[in-house]
This record gives structure tokens, sequence and C-alpha cells, in this order.
């Protein structure tokens, strides 16, 4: 029997800011990018982010991860995960958890659903004691080293739809009785998917569409008391457990 489940966005939904700029910040730091490469990767995620993507858009947003994780060794990432963490946990609106909470009590499912990789998605859903993540797959070769090629599409505006429709027929989730949760015009294949859409300090597109449309809308400024960072304890913990960090198959390295 089907059950109804909640579907969060993470990037300005679930956390304030952007996921993407403290992967940047990461990278920088384990030795993986200059600074100079920081900060357009960090300019260049924000500016998709915040106007939405055209095809080009998302297609130079995928040749940059490519460039970027082509011939990476898998450990490395993983190695990143703790300074990662670092960075989103503060970050997690309590306004949020406090819904998510809500959700729990009631019975149903949560689910975290970004374009960051699939493993840091799934991981940070098990540290906020969610239950699980969609995100995007990047291929892993057979000697451990990222091809830079994504494994079953980017999981960003309409591309997030096939993803939750797969996911919620393996999981039995029912989602014309679901809710989803976004703050981005980008995610209206998303909220248009399931039967209880909520915006979350939505940009200014979203926020007619909401008001249009009569759906719920929260609204908060400020992160108010923080989660403690102490809660990447927590994650440094789960990381021995996890698999992956940008989750990935084993295949075979494609050819260019």
């Amino acid at each position: 029997m089907s059950r109804a489940g909640a579907f969060f966005d993470l990037d300005r939904t679930l956390m304030a800011g952007s996921s993407g700029v403290h992967f940047g910040r990461a990278a920088y730091r384990s030795g993986m990018v200059s600074r100079g490469q920081m900060t357009r990767w960090a300019i260049d995620h924000l500016r998709f982010r915040l106007r939405g993507s055209t095809d080009s858009d998302t297609d130079e947003l995928v040749r940059q991860v490519k460039d970027l994780l082509d011939g990476v060794p898998e450990r490395r990432l993983k190695r990143m995960v703790p300074d990662l963490l670092a960075g989103i946990l503060p970050r997690i609106y309590p306004q949020m958890i406090d819904e998510v909470r809500a959700h729990q009590d009631e019975g149903r499912p949560t689910f975290i659903v970004s374009a960051a990789g699939d493993g840091i998605v799934s991981l940070l859903a098990g540290v906020l004691d969610m239950d699980g993540g969609i995100g995007t797959r990047y291929q892993v070769d057979a000697e451990g080293n990222y091809t830079g090629y994504l494994d079953g599409g980017l999981v960003y505006g309409e591309g997030k739809v096939p993803h939750m429709q797969r996911f919620a027929e393996a999981h039995g989730i029912d989602l014309e009785a679901s809710w989803a949760y976004s703050d981005s015009a980008s995610d209206l294949p998303m909220l248009e998917l399931v039967g209880n859409p909520v915006v979350v300090n939505p940009d200014a597109e979203l926020a007619e569409v909401a008001k249009q449309r009569g759906w719920r809308v929260m609204r908060f400024e400020k992160l108010g008391r923080r989660l403690a960072v102490a809660g990447t304890v927590i994650a440094a913990g789960a990381i021995g457990g996890s698999g992956t960090w940008l989750a990935a198959r084993r295949r075979p390295r494609a050819s260019a």
C-alpha cells in the first residue's frame, strides 16, 4: 500500500545559502582546486542557482563538473566530507528541521532532493535523521577514479521529476498525497508533481505562482538558533559506513 512522503530541496530550502559554495571551499582547502578556481566555481554555481537554467547553462555546469572530477580518486572526495559538512550543518534552518519532524511524527518518511552528489545528499539525510536522499550520481571507473560523466542525469529542475518518480515507485510513495518544499521557480516541476507543494523563502517568480495557486508559503530570513557544529562529529562517524561522497557506480571509463 502506498503512503505519503515529504521531499525537501536542499539549497536555500533546508539550508541557508548554497551547498555548492561549501563544496568549493572544501575543494580549495583540500588542494583540489586553486583559489581562483574556487571563486569561479562559487560565482557560477550561485548564478546558475539564482537565475535558473537554460539548456546551455545546464550543459556548462555539467562541463565544469566533468573538468573538475575527471580522473579524481573517489577516496579524495570522501576525505573532504567532514570539512564540507562542517560548512553545511550550521546553515540548516531549525524551522525546516521542525517541519521534517512534524512529518515524521505523522508517519511520513522524509527525503532530500538535490543536484548535489547523491552520496553527500544521502549522508546528510542520515545525519539529520531523515529517511533518504536523491542526488546526482557520477561514474567511477574500475580504478576507483571519477570519469566526470553523469550516471543517470542531473537532479535539477525538470530533471528532479523522473528521479522522484522512480524513487517513489521503488519505495511505495504516493506522490499525489505527498509534500514537496522548495525556494525556487526552477523547482516548479518538483512542486507540481506532488499534491501538497510548499514554498520556502520563495524567489519572486515562485512567490507569484504560490499566490495564484494558493500554495502554503513559509518565510524566515534568519537562521535563529543554529545546529551545533558538533553535529559534524556524528557525520564523520557516519562516513565510515557510507559507500560514497558523490555516489557512483563502477563502470568502465567512458571515452571523451
